[in-house]
């Protein structure tokens, strides 16, 4: 299994987060994919690569679904055959959950989600959001996502892919994905795990505005192509095929 962990300006939580994740599952890789954070991440970069992740460094910030593509990409070109578990580089989730959803993956070979609860302290805007987001996936596609933003997800490998092909350069990336798999008519799995912020979420790089905005637009269009008779589903491509190649990237070191 390879552990993907997207990052931009990436805090002393990492390092620690790659030992932990090394520990608790044994004989998986932990791929670090950096958002284009500059020369001030080099630091927590390196540390991270000291404990034994693999670290790749795009040049360029340009959105966690292009970083989510890189990782894929490289996952598919070096390590063919391996799924890959997706977790947050922030603390918010706790290791025992990340096994939880890699376990319930390789138990069913679905993509799964690790569903955030939301009771305790959790911020306003992260309770009201996932709740509306919620509603109106339903609302949209007949099935019940129960944390469509969720950053800890699990795909098998045969979807890498496919998974390489779905647009979306920023947090709508996420939503896309479940969208074009509700179409698929592929199988989600959902996990529910424990809700932790941290200082109120501060560290989160996520735009309520522009990003939910984002977010949205192809949920819109989903529900509109449904009413008017144009959806259609999506294709998964033959998971015994792999052609995808890593994005240009630099490795450190």
């Amino acid at each position: 299994m390879i552990v993907l962990v997207p990052v931009y300006r990436p805090g002393d939580r990492l390092p620690p987060l790659v030992t932990d994740l090394r520990a608790a599952l044994p004989g998986a890789r932990v791929l670090v994919v950096d958002d284009g954070s500059g020369p001030a991440a080099a630091g927590v970069l390196r540390a991270a690569y000291e404990r034994g992740a693999t670290v790749l460094r795009r040049r360029v910030n340009r959105g966690k679904g292009v970083v989510l593509r890189t990782g894929f990409r490289y996952a598919a070109a070096r390590h063919p055959g391996h799924d890959v578990l997706c977790v947050d580089a922030d603390g918010q989730h706790l290791v025992p959950d990340v096994c939880r959803v890699a376990e319930r993956l390789r138990a069913t070979g679905a993509t799964t989600l690790g569903v955030r609860r939301f009771d305790g302290e959790v911020p306003a805007r992260s309770r009201f959001g996932n709740a509306a987001t919620r509603v109106a996936f339903r609302l949209a596609t007949g099935r019940d996502v129960r944390d469509t933003q969720t950053g800890l997800r699990a795909y098998p490998a045969g979807l890498l892919d496919w998974l390489v092909t779905i647009p979306g350069d920023r947090f709508e990336y996420e939503m896309d994905v479940l969208l074009r798999a509700v179409g698929a008519g592929l199988p989600i799995e959902q996990v529910d795990i424990t809700t932790r912020y941290h200082a109120g979420n501060a560290g989160s790089h996520f735009s309520a505005l522009a990003d939910s905005v984002r977010i949205y637009r192809p949920l819109v269009g989903f529900a509109a192509a449904r009413l008017t008779g144009r959806a259609r589903p999506g294709r998964v491509p033959d998971p015994g095929v792999t052609t995808s190649r890593p994005t240009p990237a630099t490795r450190t070191p």
